[in-house]
This record gives structure tokens, C-alpha cells and sequence, in this order.
């Protein structure tokens, strides 16, 4: 019985559960199934909608897309790695003892001076906030920016300036640019004053400003006599210009492969502003072949320190060659107090039977003649005292006149002394075209010409001791038109500057010179200079050529980088601080 009264009850509960179930079955149908049939007549309203709202979509993403050239262009960025490549080796950055093109180049980069040069090659201020001079032109006053710094975070003050110019002042410094500030006195007031006083007003001294400066805090610690060997000229120096030493690595175990890299970065504190550059590397090679190889290679953004632009390099389209003009002379110097070259007729001849035009025209680059001691254009440049070249018929007859006679060979002869000289000059091909041209010219005078190419450090010790008849080289003349140590009669004597390549000597010249270079008003300086110009043109110590140029050849263009002359070949870094090598798109709404 108790079983099926269990049984009873299970069953009427399982009679009220289906009971349940069928009245929600009914319910769901009602609300949910049978309403089904009523989205029927609107499918198509929604797929409409659904297929507008992807039109909608597409259409917006492509007017953003075609839009975004109009908002946005391609603009020059901060950032970037530079990697130059240099001709060279590194021996010394400081700027009191720099001399060679990767010297000269990293002490430029490194270290600034009171002044420098515009674009445009004109003095303006680095360093310092400008500059006055006393209506005797003896003292200039340089006031210093506020708040200079070292790139080890140091102050600079006009304590450095004065320890800089005291230390080049120092013979034991043995600074090549002693001889630049001898007698100079100079002084700092206050931190922010410096005070140079000369002997004599010297017109062209405010270009002595751009001589970089060195910090008195780390090298007065060092003996003078130690200071040309110190370590910190190749081993992380402190400066104050726009990048600041950060590593240096050396590849290849001979001196015939090495190739030195110093990586730099930018100074923030520069007083020109922060370089755009993100990182300037400088790469040394001594083998030409190796620099060639790694440009062409991609692994350089530029190449300097070339003689000619070899043939086997890069010519790509984004590749750029710089041609760039140097404010310098190419001369042929004549040694005036030896051998025939003393004999003044003898000069005049090689002149007018030169033709300097034909040479220029044979050159592979554009460059301008020079045919006096100052430039075309240039402060008291005056054309009726340009040399007269390209007389071959007067020179003959000059030479005669002055008894050199055809004999032996088509050679010319006097007192049984041959018509003869060597013309000594580094071993580059520009050098061998200059020279086979002349050579061709004045063998046609019944003059035999010797050439004598010599490696670079070989040259300069021939230079040093003016051992030589005649010399092809080019003189740094810059933008002033003082060019009193390459033709003063003091000037000759190897323990002055020894820069007097011709040994020239005119007491007359000398006298204009001196006029010419102590005089500020410009056009008392043109007047003063004229003597010197005609007893140079009179007196042919030299033969004008044509201006120098610096190559620079770059993988792309380089933005900032504006050709333009220069005066030496670290100057194509005066406004590097605005150099830029990466593009972006940036947004630049049009009106």
C-alpha cells in the first residue's frame, strides 16, 4: 500500500509538471516564434540600412585616406645618424694644435670659439654676444652669452678665453698659431668681459676670434710642456660645441687599414641651439679604397678629404657631389733669392708664357682664376694689376732679352747654365694635370721644369724648409684681404710662420702691406694696398692659378647643407647644428 500511495503522488506530480511545461510552450510560441514571421516584410528595410552604414564606412576611411595629403607633408626631422668618412687619420682635435682635415674637422665639431661663420661666409657670433673696438681699432671689447657651459656641465667664463690665448701665447705650447697672437694682451674683467689689447690696429683680428676655445678647468692641470701629448686631445675632450665626445673605436691592425671611429652627440647647451643630427660619427680611413668601398656600401652618408671624385664611386640618383670653392689661391711660388728663379726677367717670362685659362678649362669642376694675391672680388682687388698671361711671343723675347739663348735640345741657355728648376708638390692627380700643363707651356719658352711629387708629410717638411726652386700649393686667404705672412719679407724665415713661400722680399711691399692691414676704414685699406699690388704684378714672385675647392659627396641630400665658398675645409660644418637627414609625414593644415 505504501508503495502505491508514493507511486499516486509521484504521478500527479509528474501530471502538473507537463501541465506547466505545455503552458510555457504555448507562452514562448505566442510571445517569441509567432512574431517571426512578422521581421519578414522588413528584411529588406534592414539589410538596406545595414548596406548604407558600409558605404558610409568605406567612403569616410577614403576621403581620411585622400585627405591626408593635403593636411600632411613630408618635412625634415630631428633624428638620425650621420656617418661622414674622412681622408685621414687622427692625431690631435684640440684647436690650439689642429692641422689636418679629420683633425680640424672633429675640433670644429667639438669645441667653438667666440665667433664664427654664417652661410653665407660671414663672421657672427658663437661664443660670444658681440663685440666693440676703440676708435684707436687697439682694444676689442667681447661680451660672452650668459649662462656658457662645458659639455661636462662646467661653466665657461672669459677665464677660458684668457687661459686659451695665454696657452697658444706660450712657446713651450708649441701652438702653430703662435706666431697669430704674439704681443696680444689679454684680460677678463668679469666673467662675461674679455679685453683685447694690440699693439697695433690690426683690421683683420676679429677673424682670430673663431679660433676654438679649451676649458681651463681640466688642461691647466697640465704642464705646458706636456699639453701638445695630452691625452685629452685624442681621448674624450670637453668643448663647448654643437657635439660632444662619446666613444672612439679603432678597426684594423696596421696603419696602413686602420679606420678610427668617434661617435659624438649632440650638446644640448650649444650656444647656436641643440643639433638636429641624433648622432654625428666620423670615420677615419687611411686606405682610400676601404672609404670608397664603405660609401658605396651604404654604411657612410657622406665622404670628405678626396682629391678628385674617383670614378668607381656610388653615382646614384639621390647621390650629391659638392663642389665647393675655397676663399684660397693655387700659386706657383717662385724661390726669389736662388738659382735662375732670382733672376726677375726669368719669372716674368714663365708668367706670360703660362696660359692658367687652359688649365682651368682642363679641370673636371667650375672654378674661378686668380691673378693676383688677393681674390676676385675681394677688399682692394683691383684688375689693372692682374697678371698678364698667355704672351708667348713677349715672353720668348723677354728671355732672349735677358740673354737665355735656344741651344742644346730647344732648352735655353746662359753663361753654359741650363734654363732649368724642379717644381716640387704633393703626389695627387690634380697636381699631376696642374703641373703637365705648365710643363707642356714652358717647354715651349726653352724651359726644362723638373717635377718632384711628393707624399703629405714629406711635402710639409720640404715646405718647412722651403727646399725647393719652385712649388705648386694653395694658400688659405680667406675672406679679409690681409695677406701679409705669405708676402712679407719677415714671413720667409721658418721661425716666424715660414708661410712666405716665395721668400719674397720688397721693402716697398712690405711697407703696404703693414699700411693695409692697420687701417679699419675699408676704403683707406683699398688705397693703402695698391703699392703692394703693382710691385707684386712687377715683381711675378708667384704665378696665380685658380681657387681650391673642397669635395663633399653625400649618399642624399642633405638638408641645411648649402654650398656656398668657404674658407677652409672645416667649415662646411659652420651651421651643422641646422643640419637634418630624416623625412616624416607632418600635419601642416592649408588655409
Amino acid at each position: 500500500m505504501k508503495y502505491k500511495k508514493v507511486g499516486k503522488v509521484v504521478s500527479g506530480r509528474y501530471q502538473q509538471f507537463q501541465n506547466f511545461w505545455h503552458k510555457a510552450e504555448l507562452t514562448i510560441d505566442r510571445l517569441l516564434f509567432s512574431r517571426f514571421t512578422r521581421l519578414v516584410p522588413i528584411r529588406r528595410f534592414v539589410a538596406g540600412w545595414l548596406i548604407w552604414w558600409l558605404l558610409l564606412t568605406i567612403i569616410i576611411v577614403w576621403q581620411t585616406t585622400s585627405l591626408a595629403g593635403y593636411f600632411q607633408t613630408i618635412k625634415y626631422v630631428p633624428g638620425g645618424i650621420y656617418s661622414e668618412g674622412i681622408l685621414g687619420t687622427m692625431t690631435n682635435v684640440n684647436p690650439i694644435y689642429a692641422t689636418n682635415i679629420v683633425d680640424t674637422s672633429l675640433s670644429k665639431l667639438i669645441f667653438a670659439g667666440l665667433l664664427t661663420y654664417n652661410s653665407q661666409n660671414q663672421l657672427v657670433d658663437c661664443l660670444a654676444s658681440g663685440y666693440s673696438v676703440n676708435s684707436q681699432g687697439t682694444t676689442y671689447t667681447v661680451k660672452l652669452r650668459p649662462n656658457l657651459k662645458w659639455q661636462d656641465g662646467q661653466p665657461l667664463t672669459s677665464a677660458d678665453v684668457v687661459y686659451t690665448i695665454d696657452t697658444i701665447q706660450n712657446i713651450n705650447a708649441q701652438s702653430p698659431f703662435y706666431s697669430s697672437w704674439q704681443d696680444i694682451k689679454v684680460s677678463a674683467p668679469n666673467p662675461l668681459t674679455v679685453l683685447f689689447k694690440l699693439p697695433n690696429p690690426l683690421a683683420s683680428f676679429p677673424y682670430n676670434l673663431t679660433i676654438g676655445i679649451i676649458p681651463k678647468h681640466i688642461l691647466s692641470k697640465i704642464p705646458i710642456v706636456d699639453l701638445r701629448s695630452a691625452a685629452f686631445n685624442v681621448n674624450d675632450p670637453i668643448g663647448a660645441g654643437p657635439f660632444k665626445w662619446r666613444a672612439i673605436q679603432v678597426i684594423g691592425n696596421t696603419p696602413q687599414n686602420a679606420n678610427e671611429q668617434i661617435a659624438l652627440a649632440p650638446f644640448r647647451d650649444y650656444a647656436l641651439g641643440k643639433p638636429k643630427i641624433g648622432e654625428f660619427i666620423i670615420s677615419a680611413f687611411a686606405n682610400k679604397n676601404q672609404l670608397i668601398n664603405a660609401f658605396n656600401s651604404g654604411q657612410l652618408t657622406a665622404v670628405a678629404g678626396l682629391d678628385s671624385v674617383p670614378k668607381d664611386i656610388s653615382h646614384k640618383p639621390s647621390t650629391e657631389i659638392h663642389s665647393i670653392l675655397l676663399t684660397a689661391g693655387n700659386y706657383v711660388f717662385f724661390k726669389t733669392n736662388s738659382g735662375v728663379l732670382a733672376d726677375v726677367n726669368v719669372r716674368r717670362a714663365l708668367v706670360l708664357g703660362s696660359n692658367p685659362k687652359a688649365i682651368i678649362d682642363s679641370l673636371s669642376y667650375i672654378t674661378l682664376p686668380v691673378n693676383e694675391p688677393l681674390l676676385i672680388g675681394q677688399l682692394a682687388y683691383n684688375p689693372k694689376y692682374a697678371q698678364v698671361t698667355n704672351k708667348l711671343s713677349q715672353a720668348k723675347q723677354l728671355l732672349t732679352q735677358d740673354g737665355w739663348q735656344i741651344g742644346s735640345g730647344g732648352y735655353r741657355y746662359k753663361n753654359k747654365q741650363m734654363l732649368s728648376f724642379n717644381l716640387v708638390t704633393t703626389n695627387t692627380s690634380e697636381n699631376h694635370l696642374v703641373v703637365g700643363l705648365l710643363t707642356a707651356q714652358w717647354r715651349l719658352l726653352g724651359v726644362k721644369v723638373k717635377p718632384i711629387y711628393e707624399s703629405g708629410i714629406t711635402y710639409s717638411t720640404t715646405l718647412q724648409d722651403h727646399n725647393y726652386n719652385a712649388t705648386l700649393d694653395g694658400i688659405d686667404i680667406g675672406v679679409d684681404p690681409d695677406v701679409f705672412v705669405y708676402w712679407d719679407s719677415s714671413q720667409y724665415d721658418p721661425r716666424s710662420t715660414g708661410l712666405n713661400l716665395s721668400d719674397y722680399n720688397n721693402a716697398n711691399a712690405d711697407q703696404a702691406l703693414e699700411a693695409g692691414r692697420t687701417r679699419l676704414n675699408p676704403a683707406l685699406r683699398v688705397i693703402k694696398y695698391q703699392p703692394f699690388l703693382a710691385d707684386w704684378q712687377k715683381d711675378a714672385p708667384a704665378l696665380g692659378l685658380y681657387q681650391p675647392r673642397v669635395i663633399y659627396i653625400t649618399r642624399q641630400n642633405i638638408h641645411g647643407l648649402i654650398d656656398h665658398q668657404i674658407n677652409s675645409a672645416k667649415d662646411i660644418f659652420n651651421n651643422v647644428q641646422n643640419w637634418e637627414i630624416l623625412t616624416a609625414n607632418v600635419t601642416d593644415p592649408k588655409p
